[in-house]
């Protein structure tokens, strides 16, 4: 069989042709004072796109019906009203979202930019309050996803409220402003992702919903997936979100475009209420001030918790992110869990045999709806046949012996596929998908023992540099190979070099150089985001401004169980420095026992029982174990009542790392 040269060797390949000393160490690298960095031309200044990249960009051109406007009619179908300009702040005056920043997308597609994801973003661009179907509005490019309004006999029934409170309170206004006042009757979450429940606070308030007014209505183990996806590694998945969805870089025809599903992230404050009513199974009907929903539950597709719905009357179908008018993610590049691309076909294919010859209107959380039976039954048909297509073409070239980045290089949808505009790798990609649905069946490990025991990437970095002995050298070939426009090589190289010597200038300013220019002709939003965001960090350093990330009220975590507060405790001791810690402890909450068992720093515990010999007692409820977490002495003195030895309790506590909210890891660099 046929393989691609492993990247491995081809490292080995350029270190062979390198001329200079082998086998010299780091610190006796040869320096060749003939070579500048005013000779490769590396001064960390954003470049213009290359010439190599103007080619790949204009051949998009050749492959996409560009005067195809259906879409462009579909996005602006049913305007009712939009301001001239807007820019949402928060109380203090910070910008937490714009579209005037993105004003400059009327012009046309620049070099800089791939002219598919600029027409996106043109399409994304276009924003304010449309009308669905009667009785039924959604306020579009106010944030991330769109916040959806059903007028029921007397109120709102308001779905996926956005991600900040300051957003969606500015889609309420506007709704408000054109239709009338109207109170919020209930609230939907299509599923367990923040940016479809984080504004929440801005349509209705908590106490509203636990008098009894407002319904709050998710489907069945939201709040598990909603709250421990946001908590239990929700630390790094918001460092990585900055390269995702672009929050450190400027809007602009050398910055950030929009992702596929939107302009990006509003960055303004999350608020969190627990649903009131689960649904459990498909077919499970409500009706909710007067208007009848029938819901379709479809667990493992674009969230752990997901769920569509039916509203007959209206002939309307709400797909939630199920599909999206683009390729989604398989696996997202923050970070979660693997998704089914098998699961996610056969849920469309359900909502086709249940709604999909009743249907005129298709709508969803993101971008913009599609009318007409036989457009909507061809709409969800073509979105099943990718993820069907990536899972199972993927799984094929796995039992034929390739593997993952193999797999990713050869992957590609069928060409009159590839040519659909509302299937295009606007989010995720079929490389990334691809990859996503090897390591669910296959995992990390391809089979190579020489990958079970992998040295940490900066020491294999400077094993690599050590043989390679002139690093000047290495340097000119990679520029020879930039000028050449093989800028993905040139990225991979030049970040070993960085991850062997993080002060090497010359190697960053390379390495960004050539992750610019991928960035130019990428696609994928997040992409785009991704190499700029890198480029950003390896020429100034890593970003550390607050005002790039969303302010978190800290809501999620008052309303994780206590059964996932002990398992956060667990992750949070760092069990290498307390390894002698082993201790038994009753904890008797107010409703329910448990058993904490600590054994060699290592958290567990059992649930609904107690032991007649325990170590120590606490006596205390859900806020006494969230004090332990936070390690607030004065709540834990005040909260917990102890029984036995009390040294134990401290000793846990100083085992708890601190992780804030926000945490500045380097990503590009070691």
């Amino acid at each position: 069989m046929k393989k691609k040269i492993s990247k491995l060797s081809a490292i080995f390949i350029a270190v062979s042709m390198v001329a200079g000393v082998m086998g010299c160490s780091q610190q006796e690298t040869v320096k060749n004072p003939d070579i500048s960095s005013e000779d490769l031309g590396l001064n960390g200044e954003v470049k213009e796109a290359s010439q190599y990249t103007i080619d790949l960009n204009n051949e998009v051109y050749a492959l996409l019906d560009f005067d195809d406007k259906d879409e462009f009619e579909n996005a602006t179908r049913g305007l009712i009203a939009a301001p001239e300009t807007l820019d949402i702040k928060d109380e203090n005056g910070k910008v937490i979202w714009s579209q005037t920043a993105y004003s400059f997308v009327e012009s046309d597609s620049p070099d800089t930019a791939n002219p598919s994801l600029w027409r996106n973003t043109q399409l994304n661009h276009i924003y304010g309050l449309f009308e669905v179907a009667e009785g039924i509005y959604q306020v579009r490019g106010y944030d991330m996803a769109n916040i959806t309004f059903i007028k029921g006999e007397t109120g709102w029934i308001v779905v996926d409220p956005l991600m900040s409170v300051e957003c969606s309170k500015a889609a309420f206004e506007l709704v408000t402003e054109q239709l009338g006042e109207y109170p919020v009757k209930a609230i939907i979450y299509s599923h367990s992702h923040i940016d479809h429940y984080g504004g929440v606070k801005g349509v209705v308030s908590e106490e509203d919903v636990l008098a009894g007014n407002v319904e709050v209505i998710a489907p069945d183990g939201f709040e598990e997936h909603a709250v421990s996806e946001n908590v239990y590694a929700g630390t790094a998945m918001a460092r990585r979100a900055s390269y995702q969805y672009g929050t450190i870089l400027q809007p602009g025809m050398q910055g950030s475009l929009c992702i596929g599903i939107g302009m990006g992230q509003s960055t303004g404050t999350t608020s969190y209420i627990s649903p009131t009513l689960n649904i459990t199974q498909t077919g499970e009907k409500h009706t909710i001030d007067g208007v009848e929903i029938e819901f379709q539950l479809t667990p493992g597709t674009e969230a752990p918790a997901e769920m569509n719905m039916w509203i007959a009357d209206k002939k309307a179908l709400w797909m939630a992110e199920n599909c999206t008018g683009t390729l989604h993610n398989l696996y997202t590049l923050r970070g979660a869990q693997v998704r089914d691309g098998n699961a996610w076909a056969e849920y469309l294919m359900e909502s086709l045999s249940l709604y999909g010859d009743k249907a005129e209107v298709v709508f969803q959380s993101h971008n913009w709806p599609h009318w007409e039976n036989d457009t909507i039954k061809e709409y969800i048909t073509n979105t099943a046949a990718v993820y069907k297509y990536i899972n199972d073409q993927t799984l094929l070239y796995i039992n034929e012996g390739y593997t993952e980045a193999e797999i990713a290089n050869m992957i590609k949808l069928p060409e009159e596929l590839e040519k659909v505009w509302y299937t295009r790798q606007y989010y995720g990609t079929v490389a990334h998908d691809s990859k996503a649905v090897y390591e669910k069946y296959m995992g990390w490990y391809d089979a190579n023992p020489v990958h079970l025991a992998e040295l940490e990437p900066s020491e294999s970095a400077q094993k690599y540099v050590e043989y390679f002995g002139d690093i000047n050298e290495v340097l000119k070939k990679a520029k020879a190979d930039y000028d050449k426009g093989e800028y993905q090589w040139v990225a991979e190289i030049t970040n070993l070099l960085v991850y062997a010597d993080p002060t090497n200038t010359d190697a960053r300013y390379l390495c960004a150089d050539a992750l610019e220019q991928l960035g130019y002709q990428a696609e994928s939003g997040p992409w785009r985001n991704a190499y700029f965001s890198a480029a950003q960090e390896l020429r100034n350093g890593t970003n550390t401004d607050p005002d790039t990330r969303a302010s978190s009220s800290g809501e999620t975590v008052s309303h994780m169980t206590p059964e996932m507060i002990l398992e956060y405790i667990g992750i949070l001791v760092d069990t290498r420095k307390v390894q002698d810690l082993s201790f038994t402890a009753n904890i008797v909450l107010p409703d329910k026992n448990y058993v904490l068992i600590v054994k060699n720093g290592v958290v567990m515990y059992q649930k609904n029982t107690s032991l007649e010999e325990a170590d120590v007692t606490w006596t205390t409820n859900k806020m006494g174990l969230l004090a332990i977490i936070s390690k607030n002495e004065d709540k834990i003195s005040d909260l917990i009542v102890q029984e036995g030895d009390e040294s134990y309790l401290k000793k846990l506590t100083d085992a708890i790392e601190t992780i804030s909210d926000y945490k500045y890891f380097n990503i590009v660099e070691p």
